[in-house]
């Protein structure tokens, strides 16, 4: 979302209207799941993707038809062989678009657009909040109506989770606050993961001693960049459950320290870098310094998926896969969904 939420604000701010996009239901297997976005202007798609193939042709062209008919709507797509609209898929489910108008004019938009924003720069938790009939949005936080449409504390309780959800004839969509990736260690397979985990909706912050080493040169994509001991952490960051670690560090005794405060906490990842040599001395020390044997087990050691990878490039995407499967698997659990059947292969994910 945070890109479909850059592109929103550039829009409207350019004067031109555009139609959002949103899947709020999903039944069966299909390529994308509730809370997919797209975003589509008088041209066409503008950015986001709702899965491709048919859905996206079609949802593109009822977003455009939408834009200049200035007006909201909302369509189920069957995406198995059927007599009421076949649309050529049979992926086996269903989903169900939201097509939101949004005017360029509207002074209620542009204030909703800048708070969600400063709070998703700020990393601060938020909800856009849409009525199923297109009328006035809401943009909610802290139990509280910010902009928009003032809602019950019983109907803001029910829609601000942290996925996409649906109530009394609304639906929400979670502000991208989380997804931050911390990698300790500026070295050659940090340098090559930053791209690709930003390219996957991943912002990545560096975290080095090395000051040589903390240029936009070689971390054009980094959200942040920091520079102090790896015992100095509390100094810079407050890591929640929420936040993704990578430890890559330019040695044994610095990936002991970040790994003995990372496990004193909670945290939504934690993967280490290195030979199962090294990955077990380290343990060692940990235990000896009282981290309790089990919270070992969430640490993922060897990091990265098991592709043979073996150049920074190709570790960058193992490490990337990894996180992106712990990422889904985080969603659907917090939204009470059953895995995914696999749109491509025609098994569960």
């Amino acid at each position: 979302m945070r890109t479909i939420l850059s592109q929103l604000v550039s829009e409207h701010a350019a004067g031109r209207d555009c139609v959002l996009v949103s899947l709020i239901a999903d039944r069966g297997s299909a390529p994308r799941g509730k809370g997919s976005l797209m975003l589509v202007g008088a041209q066409g798609r503008i950015a986001g993707t709702v899965g491709g193939g048919a859905i996206e042709r079609r949802s593109e062209a009822m977003g455009k038809t939408l834009t200049a008919e200035k007006r909201s709507g909302i369509h189920e797509f069957i995406l198995r062989a059927n007599k009421t609209e076949d649309i050529g898929m049979i992926c086996g489910g269903d989903v169900t678009a939201h097509f939101q108008f949004i005017p360029a004019e509207s002074a209620l938009w542009d204030e909703v657009l800048h708070i969600a924003q400063t709070r998703t720069a700020a990393r601060q938790h938020g909800w856009l909040i849409l009525r199923e009939d297109g009328g006035t949005p809401t943009l909610a936080a802290d139990g509280q109506c910010l902009a928009g449409e003032n809602l019950s504390a019983e109907t803001l309780d029910a829609l601000c989770r942290r996925t996409c959800t649906r109530a009394d004839g609304r639906f929400s969509l979670p502000l991208p606050t989380g997804d931050r990736v911390i990698i300790f260690g500026a070295g050659h397979v940090a340098q090559s993961l930053c791209p690709v985990l930003r390219s996957v909706d991943f912002s990545p912050v560096i975290y080095d001693p090395r000051a040589e080493l903390l240029t936009r040169e070689l971390f054009p994509d980094a959200q942040d960049m920091i520079c102090d001991e790896f015992t100095n952490i509390s100094d810079h960051l407050t890591i929640t459950d929420e936040d993704y670690l990578v430890v890559m560090t330019h040695g044994h005794i610095h990936d002991y320290a970040v790994e003995e405060y990372a496990l004193r906490g909670e945290f939504a990842y934690l993967g280490v870098i290195g030979s199962r040599r090294k990955i077990a001395a380290v343990n060692d020390r940990l235990l000896k310094s009282g981290i309790p044997p089990e919270r070992l087990n969430d640490v993922h050691a060897p990091i990265g998926l098991d592709i043979k990878a073996v150049t920074p490039a190709e570790i960058a995407v193992s490490i990337a896969g990894e996180m992106i499967l712990v990422r889904a698997a985080m969603r659907e659990e917090a939204g009470g969904n059953a895995a995914r059947g696999c749109p491509m292969h025609g098994h569960n994910a």
